[in-house]
């Protein structure tokens, strides 16, 4: 019965008709009352795990959330969806006495069903006394990594909540979500609201289609960057630096060498900023030179590539930073300059704050450090940080970095593992990875002579050998599983079972040597290194990309509205020169060929005199065999105006796969009349807001639509809503 009853309430409210992926075991563990956990990243879906089950349950479902601007936009969002004005409130200090009242009202009359509060207005006595009395379905909270002082956003205030929810009531089901938690956090999370029996709920943190790639911080860093850019010039990036001074001077720098750059900061004004944000959506500059403050209401699916000109302060942000490359799936570069003499800086930053503090923050700058500066899979690393096991052979993207595809030498450990396993061992488990290594190294400091550790025979046990060996070493064996951090004790090492096992009986450990970021070192440096399978002619791809822009900008379109992508990736593969041959490339069609195709023609001709290229003598035709008779078929009954799902299941296909087949035909050129279905599912109001946002929009994927219009309409009647614009505005 749940089940219908969720299905059903998805589309009542929301739309869908579908979930996304672990929506709805999620939804189904809220349902029945357990405590739940949800880590799932950014563009997950998460607020609709507490949102939907909010709005089916008796009583109010009270919402906790750090970002007043974020609790403001899903409260509209909310009223949007119901006639009832009241569905949703936020209750914070911004409230007048009058407004506290409604809201007081529309708990108590039943309307409400979503309360978002900050962690702070849940101190209130009056709060708290009204609460107690009312019916609460159950307690979210959203960005809970906030509570964990291992969490790279730590808020104080998150740290009572627990006995707040207990004074509400005690038998309230509590929900925490976030989008970024390593297993320390998780851990923490669980323990402080006293709910280590909660349902867990974890998405994968793997993207397969970026590359990671780490280069020397050099003097000429200036030159790399500007190099770097050049050679992907018309992509789009986020260069990110950790000051506003450096921010300004590199944007200044790239402007001087030609290139669209424009710089964003918090200390430019609100006015600058929107206009610079809006001229890197709308493509007028490819490179937004940024802090930190950039990128976090930005939804451009197309970016091509993220550059740190400096380390961040932990793996979480880095993560997140390059998370925002390659949204659509397609390409994404993520590079990263790296000098240990960032990383004392960053040092420096904390040596004002609390001792438990500054303790975390090393801890978290440590592991950044480590995933610099190792030589093995980068994406592994950063995966088994977010407690997710990775195997390069059979997972997506296994070969997606620079140590992956340049790999290092590798070499027999098998005697300094057991030697550094027996050295945490012998001391007791009681040390952190730093003075593991002092111990091999036999390097006493003054917590070593308090426990008078140089009196002990394991003292100096691998001083043969370095301690950026010793700690590579350790590195690998953290993510190998021989040994782990404990969190209690800011990253004391401890043996596992199976560091335990490998004692008792020791086999082979091969090990990698560790890169050398040595300020000279400039040879590391690999240029232009593509991130995928890049065998198009990438200097006519530009020029394809250019003369696009141009025919869009004076037929006032969206360029995707001319070609996709893909097909001027064939066409830059292929080199058509005859209408006949464009109309064989990748999604154009003949009609679309006649159209749009004249000027394309003629500059791929000139180019290929130009450059006197040699054009392949096997250019591919594809073939519409089989498939054209189904085209046929489809074309004629849309011509009839039968109803859409019939004409799939008189051919044996699903409603996706019919979408799938009229799509093709539409983006290669031909019309496809589908307003009769198209009145049926989508009002006036309705059809005008996504016409217009695909008429502005700067890619016609249905993810970054989907966003847009955060859950106004499901994927079907936007993908079928998209057929309809392509076939009257481009065909």
């Amino acid at each position: 019965m749940a089940e219908i009853d969720i299905y059903a309430s998805l589309k009542k409210y929301f739309g869908f008709s579908q979930f996304k992926g672990l929506q709805e075991d999620v939804i189904k563990s809220i349902m029945a009352n357990n405590n739940t956990f949800v880590i799932m990243p950014t563009g997950g879906g998460k607020s609709l795990c507490y949102q939907l089950p909010a709005l089916m349950k008796d009583g109010t479902a009270i919402v906790v959330s750090p970002l007043i601007a974020l609790m403001k936009n899903q409260v509209d969002a909310l009223r949007a969806l119901s006639s009832e004005n009241g569905i949703a409130h936020v209750l914070n200090s911004s409230l007048n006495k009058t407004e506290v009242k409604q809201v007081k009202e529309d708990i108590s009359n039943g309307i409400t069903k979503l309360l978002y509060v900050a962690p702070e207005s849940l101190t209130k006595e009056e709060y708290v006394d009204f609460l107690q009395n009312e019916t609460i379905s159950f307690l979210a909270i959203d960005e809970a990594h906030c509570i964990s002082e291992w969490g790279h956003d730590f808020r104080p205030e998150y740290r009572n909540l627990k006995s707040i929810i207990n004074r509400i009531g005690n038998d309230i089901p509590i929900i925490g979500l976030t989008a970024t938690a390593t297993p320390k956090v998780q851990e923490d999370i669980l323990k402080n609201l006293g709910m280590p029996d909660a349902n867990t709920f974890k998405a994968s943190f793997n993207r397969p289609n970026l590359y990671y790639e780490i280069r020397p911080k050099t003097k000429n860093v200036d030159a790399d960057i500007t190099r770097f850019v050049k050679q992907n010039d018309g992509k789009s990036g986020i260069i990110y630096c950790l000051s506003r001074k450096r921010v300004e001077e590199l944007a200044q720098t790239l402007q001087v060498n030609g290139i669209k750059a424009v710089p964003y900061h918090a200390g430019l004004d609100g006015k600058t900023r929107v206009k610079h944000q809006d001229m890197f959506l709308m493509e007028d500059v490819d490179v937004v030179v940024a802090t930190i403050a950039f990128g976090m209401g930005i939804d451009k699916p197309d970016v091509r590539f993220v550059i740190h000109n400096d380390i961040p302060k932990s793996i979480e942000s880095y993560y997140q930073e390059t998370g925002r490359a390659g949204r659509d799936g397609g390409e994404g570069h993520c590079l990263a300059f790296y000098n240990y003499k960032d990383v004392e800086k960053l040092e420096k930053f904390m040596s004002g704050k609390p001792v438990a503090e500054q303790e975390i923050g090393h801890a978290l700058l440590q592991e950044i450090v480590a995933f610099a500066e190792t030589s093995m899979s980068r994406r592994k690393f950063i995966l088994h940080y977010f407690g997710e096991d990775f195997d390069n052979e059979t997972g997506e993207g296994g070969d997606m970095d620079d140590n992956m595809r340049h790999p290092k030498k590798q070499h027999e450990a098998k005697d300094e593992t057991l030697t550094l396993l027996n050295v945490v061992e012998k001391s007791n488990q009681q040390y952190k990875a730093k003075e593991v290594v002092n111990i091999l190294i036999g390097h006493e400091n003054a917590l070593m002579k308090s426990h008078r550790i140089s009196s002990q025979d394991y003292f100096g046990v691998g001083k043969e050998q370095d301690a950026a060996y010793w700690m590579a070493l350790l590195r690998q064996l953290l993510v190998a599983g021989y040994i782990r951090k404990d969190i209690e004790s800011y990253g004391v090492v401890k043996l596992t079972k199976r560091g335990k096992e490998f004692m008792d009986a020791p086999s082979s450990f091969m090990m990698t040597e560790d890169h050398s970021y040595d300020e000279n070192v400039n040879d590391a440096i690999i240029v232009n290194q593509k991130g995928g399978n890049a065998t198009a002619d990438e200097a006519l791809f530009k020029l394809l990309k250019a003369e696009r822009k141009k025919v869009a900008d004076k037929l006032e379109l969206p360029p995707f509205v001319i070609f996709q992508d893909p097909s001027l990736e064939d066409m830059a593969l292929k080199y058509p020169i005859t209408m006949d041959e464009l109309s064989n490339v990748h999604g154009v069609g003949e009609s679309k060929a006649k159209k749009f195709g004249a000027s394309f023609l003629k500059l791929i001709q000139d180019y290929v005199e130009e450059n006197d290229i040699i054009r392949p003598d096997d250019f591919v035709v594809k073939s519409t065999g089989s498939n054209s008779a189904l085209k046929l078929y489809i074309i004629q009954n849309v011509d009839r105006k039968l109803p859409l799902d019939d004409i799939a299941s008189a051919k044996g296909l699903d409603m996706e796969d019919f979408i799938k087949e009229m799509e093709a035909i539409v983006y290669s050129g031909t019309k496809l009349n589908i307003n009769y279905w198209i009145e049926e599912i989508l009002d006036e109001d309705q059809q005008e807001e996504i016409h217009e946002y695909f008429l502005e929009a700067e890619t016609d994927t249905i993810d970054a639509a989907m966003e847009e219009f955060d859950g106004d309409y499901d994927t079907e009647e936007l993908r079928l809503y998209r057929i309809k614009f392509i076939s009257e505005v481009a065909n």
